[in-house]
């Protein structure tokens, strides 16, 4: 039985050979590699689950959203920014560009196809990439099922593939109105409404300022210590400040200086109920991956007290909450501004190269490449800045390998077709 259900499955699945690789994922990312690509010459396929480019922007982030850091640090390899564009582009302008940027290289994701398992056949020395297309199928029918067969795989999915949902005592018998907050757009809709927000990061941040700016009544869950920097620092980007400084200065000193640059700028914010951590924010990026929060107005809002900071969460009852502390809050709505995680650990039939939590063991600059042809982008911690560079290390190793071995096979005629259809 096991072998007539094996035969079936086979035969029911198209079968794709793939000259150069197959990326999965079309964000930023896996543009940025395309992109690369294209300019070394190597053809590829580009795998989206999604029916868009960069769906994390186009459907999971909130209208507010802007870039964080200055544009010149955010563009892709080879096509900078509109010169008409702000120093921190909005929502719609990045995507624009990233829009743009897929026009102008001619990069055509195959959408709605999304990855079920990859793995490498040590048999053949290639890699096995399952897909299954997530378009709803005629009545009586099975979804279409694509097997690509390629000697390059370049994990592109990112970081922040999946929502993170932390299971919180008493959340089912809430009540209220409870999302995370991809599903979140606007304040609009919470006009007069009591808000709690779950988490303090950056999305964390701005959302309780959305909600201040639509009438709303925000309260923001801070449950542990978190690092708050000055967008800009008496008119130039803290970011930037901080990059110079590594420059010239060991990281421990930059932490200093930087936190003595903050409290000049923003006061002392552990009495409003945020106590940094007791390492600097640069060394605790670098270690933990946690980035500092990045302040665009929200705690301006903290002090005033029109954003109100709570410690953690004991349970919730109907319409209200139990904080570690005792209080009670009453709570029309929860937002979940939890984060995300990466996906890969569901799909890539891996050991080596990735985690249990779907990031690569190595850290940077090591992370970018694996074994038997395998490659990730987009899991640096280090934003689009670091999706760049690992894009361009990616194409530049792959097209080194496909200028050697395309010049010696236009020595030879014979050709051998190992599938039923081709991409070239």
């Amino acid at each position: 039985m096991a072998f007539v259900a094996e035969r079936e499955d086979f035969l029911t699945r198209r079968c794709v050979w793939v000259n150069g690789p197959v990326i999965v994922g079309a964000g930023p990312s896996g543009l940025a590699v395309g992109a690369c690509l294209k300019e070394q010459g190597v053809p590829f396929v580009i795998l989206e689950r999604a029916d868009c480019i960069a769906s994390l922007w186009q459907k999971r982030s909130y209208d507010r959203l802007k870039l964080h850091l200055p544009k010149q640090f955010c563009q892709l390899p080879k096509m900078p920014f509109p010169e008409d564009f702000p120093d921190y582009p909005c929502k719609k302008q990045f995507i624009q560009y990233l829009d743009n940027y897929a026009e102008h290289f001619e990069l055509n994701p195959r959408f709605n196809e999304s990855v079920q398992s990859a793995m490498y056949d040590d048999t053949c020395g290639l890699w096995r990439v399952k897909t299954l297309s997530t378009m709803p199928a005629p009545p009586g029918s099975r979804a279409p099922e694509v097997e690509y067969i390629c000697r390059w795989l370049v994990v592109a999915t990112g970081e922040n593939a999946e929502m993170v949902v932390p299971e919180i005592e008493g959340l089912p018998e809430f009540g209220g109105q409870v999302q995370h907050v991809c599903e979140y757009k606007s304040g609009e809709n919470f006009r007069g409404k009591k808000v709690l927000v779950v988490g303090c990061g950056n999305s964390g941040m701005e959302v309780c300022l959305d909600l201040c700016n639509h009438n709303a009544f925000p309260s923001m869950v801070v449950r542990s210590t978190v690092h708050v920097l000055p967008r800009e620092i008496f008119g130039r980007s803290t970011f930037e400040t901080a990059v110079v400084l590594m420059k010239w200065l060991p990281l421990w000193l930059v932490d200093k200086l930087l936190l003595i640059l903050a409290w000049l700028v923003l006061g002392k914010i552990e009495k409003y109920g945020l106590k940094r951590p007791s390492i600097g924010p640069l060394l605790l990026k670098n270690t933990m991956g946690k980035t500092p929060v990045l302040d665009v107005g929200a705690l301006e809002k903290i002090k005033s007290g029109d954003i109100k900071v709570v410690p953690g969460i004991k349970r919730f009852y109907p319409g209200r909450v139990e904080l570690v502390n005792g209080d009670n809050l009453d709570v029309d709505s929860v937002i979940l501004a939890t984060g995300y995680r990466s996906n890969v650990p569901s799909w890539l039939q891996e050991s080596d190269f990735f985690s249990k939590t779907g990031i690569p063991k190595q850290p940077f600059p090591n992370s970018w490449k694996g074994k038997a042809g395998l490659y990730a982008v987009g899991f640096t911690k280090r934003g689009l800045s670091g999706a760049s560079l690992d894009a361009m290390r990616i194409a530049q190793d792959i097209g080194k390998v496909w200028k050697e071995e395309t010049r010696k096979t236009k020595k030879f005629s014979a050709c051998h077709r190992r599938c039923i259809s081709q991409q070239f």
